[in-house]
């Protein structure tokens, strides 16, 4: 496939580029070497049957391209696809370019993307393999996280946090070590009311697609590019890809969705409509681990959702309260650890990850719970410390059991 992007005069490609953006730029070269317009985007169908390529920001913009309904229906078209092809300009009475030529779905030839099964319709089962997110040389927060708290792929993971406790950098870490060490995976962040020098920061520090609206955007948008970038990873993962969607936060998202729906008539505690936790809790459990034919792996869908609490803010923790034990992994962050400048500032007694022993080997499962152990009988806020301050003196976490299991044995000799 290098020697076909070569031909047609693609540059800057390696071997480590991805397929799909591989069978892209190959497609859009073909495309203008035969004079014709390249177009590529994520299709939003609207209610009419037809259809709109997004440009990144998954808003509506005048250079979107129009696709017929008669395209949607013939190959099976839903929203969330990535689509190439070829367009034409518009006519006199036209707003919008018209797609002419569907070129690939997803990355793949159109009609191979018409067989594809329908996410809903997939089985989903606990994880079973886990994300190694350890990467030599980094933070602690990597190799903290594979100890105490695993996640694996097709994970629901909840991280809960008051303000300014190190969740931002908590999710851009675990990118960059799924990244690092996952480079298959596609990885999508979703900033839902975020500041705009964050979402600068992040689309700067990590490798993946990353989708925001800003808290000064209308809450249309927080929803529309929630929901889109949801349908964009599902279409992946039907094609058999492992995608892991990094939302912040769940909270925000619950609350523009508070704004957004029509009044039920119904409240909750602190002004919440009942209604409004549908789409979010949608959202969020998307995230599933796919069942292939005879037990193999059919590519997942892992989440990492931030929820805040210690706000101030009677809503946000009902939006909490709602949440919690929806995920099968949920990660505390401790504003005691926050306030003495410790960071990662998780809260190991409280955090955890439901059937952990499917991602841990049996060894390294009894050392995490000795370890618990030991933690538990020195106290939350010591424990934490010491722990960090352990990890820090060895390079690995390997090196690290092993460390504490050769001073358990000594002990157990005197």
């Amino acid at each position: 496939m290098l020697a076909i992007a070569k031909e047609f005069g693609v540059t800057d490609i390696t071997a480590a580029t991805a397929k799909p953006e591989l069978i892209t730029r190959i497609l859009q070269a073909q495309t203008e070497a035969q004079g014709n317009i390249f177009a590529q985007g994520i299709l939003e169908i609207v209610e009419d049957g037809f259809g709109f390529l997004r440009r990144r920001s998954l808003l509506p913009s005048p250079d979107d391209v129009y696709v017929g309904s008669s395209q949607v229906r013939r190959l099976g078209l839903r929203t969330g696809d990535y689509v190439t092809g070829q367009t034409r300009p518009p006519k006199d009475n036209e707003k919008y370019f018209s797609l002419l030529r569907v070129e690939a779905v997803n990355g793949v030839d159109p009609e191979v993307a018409k067989r594809r099964p329908n996410f809903e319709a997939l089985t989903p089962v606990f994880p079973d393999e886990m994300f190694d997110l350890e990467i030599e040389g980094a933070n602690l927060s990597q190799r903290l996280i594979n100890l105490v708290n695993p996640l694996g792929f097709g994970q629901r993971a909840l991280i809960v946090s008051p303000p300014k406790a190190g969740k931002t950098t908590l999710l851009k870490d675990i990118a960059n070590g799924i990244a690092g060490n996952h480079p298959d995976v596609h990885i999508m962040v979703v900033l839902v009311g975020e500041r705009p020098e964050e979402v600068t920061d992040i689309r700067r520090s990590i490798k993946g697609e990353v989708f925001s609206s800003t808290f000064d955007e209308p809450t249309e948008n927080h929803t529309r590019v929630a929901e889109l970038a949801l349908e964009r990873a599902k279409r992946l993962v039907e094609t058999g890809r492992d995608v892991a969607i990094l939302l912040d936060s769940v909270t925000r998202l619950a609350r523009a969705y508070n704004l957004a729906v029509p009044p039920s008539g119904r409240t909750l505690s602190g002004g919440m409509d009942p209604v409004a936790l549908y789409p979010p809790k949608r959202f969020f459990g998307a995230a599933r681990n796919i069942e292939g034919a005879n037990g193999q792996a059919a590519g997942s869908l892992s989440i990492f959702a931030t929820c805040l609490v210690d706000t101030g803010s009677r809503m946000d923790d009902v939006i909490y309260e709602e949440f919690k034990g929806t995920g099968n992994s949920e990660m505390i962050l401790d504003r005691k650890l926050q306030e003495r400048r410790t960071f990662p500032a998780i809260n190991i007694p409280a955090s955890g990850t439901r059937r952990e022993e499917m991602l841990l080997s049996p060894e390294v499962m009894k050392q995490v719970i000795l370890l618990r152990k030991m933690l538990s009988a020195v106290g939350q806020i010591e424990g934490t410390e010491l722990l960090l301050q352990r990890l820090g003196k060895t390079k690995t976490n390997k090196e690290f059991l092993a460390s504490i299991a050769k001073a358990m044995e000594a002990d157990s000799k005197n």
